[in-house]
């Protein structure tokens, strides 16, 4: 990243053609619900399972070369947890290369995430907002401050979500380009969104030809100087360079394409952008410093229920969807069903808890202070009831917390993003709803088991035959009361 001398006198001078690479790192929680530790996975070999060998290829290594210093990135919540614990030095490393930018320039160029990678147009508006809370929540905990954007989990949104992250303090998102209204759409620049009640958001549009090179033509990414001469410069637009009007130009990609899915890019990324910008004249930058010198001009339209991996919408997360292969039934029944058995963990959470506290769904949303470890439950339940319950009604509440924070877990998007229903991924789904009825089942004595295994039957693998139902009786057996 090219080097500023900021000041309260003197602005910023970013050079009018710049470019931003944005990362998004995520992995699915891998801890089984029972006993909080991952499995043995085999392919993951010779590591015990994926979060290390990734880590290994991909984390670490890139925040050994300090390119989180100079891209714009955003970590999965229950990712950056398990770093956390798993190589705290690399959590450091990532963290200060933040706050560096903060220092510069008065902004940093972490984005915040909803915790669990929920697909927040499927959510409900109370999950959208305790997922947006418990991301921030969990930002501020490790970058030490408050964060200007947020990266959607998959992108995936509605109006409802976007005043969501408003009402929560955020400025701006990511979107991918036919996630906007109109055609012949510029990408160099950032827009306005206007939203229900006066508010507005401001998104940046990636631009969707280069993320797809970066993402998905290896040969595109050998050599850095070679990608921005033969690649990247012929997206700057001709009439605005002759206007000297500014230009910035988003590439989005996984985060684990630096290293894991493409060996080596990790290097390629770092002198992308610490030397091969500045030999072609080039600013590296990220939204939030961009947004200091370049406001967003001009308003477009979002459209609805849409997202960056799916040209169908969200279909892929709820329905049939060729963007994946094969029989994919089993991912609708999947979604109601535990659509279903949420509604009724949600009716049992607050039936049981608002004679003693006036705002469940509060309550829920700080909750986050207690995974954070920064406040005991005790004391939560207290502060909130404005009182200290009795031992008995304060153990309900507990087991009630916990079944809905496994309620959360279960909307992962990634139970529904790949081909079958055999796969690890949807099966934990199913874990974590099995985890919540064992809480539940402990705070109110309802076992809402039996309907959920009736609405699970219709969940089938097209390649083995497993059914949800069988699936769920073998954690039942596991969870027992």
């Amino acid at each position: 990243m090219i080097e500023y001398n900021v000041n309260d006198q003197h602005r910023l001078r970013i050079p009018l053609q710049s470019f931003s690479i944005h990362a998004h790192f995520y992995q699915p929680p891998r801890q089984d619900p029972f006993t909080g530790i991952i499995p043995i996975e085999s392919g993951a070999a010779p590591f015990s399972n994926w979060n290390e060998r990734i880590h290994s290829e991909c984390y670490r290594p890139n925040a050994e070369l300090g390119n989180f210093e100079r891209i714009g990135f955003n970590i999965g919540p229950t990712l950056f947890e398990w770093i956390a614990g798993f190589d705290p030095p690399t959590i450091q490393r990532i963290v200060a290369q933040d706050q560096t930018n903060v220092r510069r320039f008065g902004v940093g160029n972490a984005l915040a995430q909803p915790h669990h990678h929920t697909i927040l147009p499927l959510a409900t508006s109370h999950d959208k907002k305790t997922q947006i809370i418990w991301g921030i929540e969990q930002f501020k905990h490790f970058f030490g401050r408050e964060p200007q954007g947020m990266w959607l989990p998959e992108t995936a949104l509605d109006e409802e979500t976007l005043v969501a992250l408003v009402d929560q303090g955020i400025r701006f998102t990511i979107l991918a380009p036919w996630q906007v209204e109109g055609e012949n759409l510029d990408v160099t620049e950032p827009y306005r969104v206007p939203l229900a009640g006066g508010r507005e958001i401001i998104v940046f549009v990636y631009d969707g030809v280069l993320s797809g090179k970066i993402s998905f033509d290896p040969n595109a990414t050998i050599n850095a100087n070679q990608f921005i001469r033969q690649i990247l410069n012929s997206h700057f637009h001709p009439e605005k360079i002759q206007r000297g009007e500014p230009q910035l130009l988003l590439i989005a990609s996984d985060g684990e394409l630096y290293g894991h899915h493409q060996p080596y890019r990790d290097h390629f990324l770092a002198h992308l952008v610490n030397g091969a910008a500045s030999h072609e004249g080039l600013a590296t930058t990220f939204p939030a410093l961009w947004l200091k010198e370049h406001p967003a001009r001009r308003s477009i339209r979002i459209r609805e229920r849409t997202s960056w991996s799916c040209i169908h919408g969200v279909a892929r997360w709820g329905g049939t969807c060729s963007c994946v292969p094969g029989d994919q039934g089993w991912k609708s029944h999947l979604r109601r069903a535990l659509d279903r058995f949420a509604e009724k963990l949600d009716g049992l959470y607050f039936t049981a808890i608002s004679p003693f506290i006036k705002d469940p769904w509060a309550l829920r949303d700080n909750y986050i202070r207690v995974l954070l470890g920064l406040q005991p439950v005790d004391d939560l339940i207290s502060e909130t009831a404005r009182q200290r319950l009795p031992e008995e009604i304060s153990l309900r509440i507990r087991f009630l917390l916990e079944a809905q924070l496994e309620r959360q877990k279960m909307y992962a998007s990634c139970g529904w993003f790949f081909e079958d229903f055999e796969r690890i991924e949807p099966r934990n789904s199913v874990a974590y709803a099995a985890k919540a009825r064992q809480m539940v089942h402990r705070a109110t004595g309802v076992d809402l088991a039996p309907e959920l295994m009736i609405d699970l039957r219709g969940v089938v693998s097209s390649r083995s035959g497993l059914r949800g139902d069988q699936l769920l009786n073998g954690y039942l057996r596991r969870s027992f009361p």
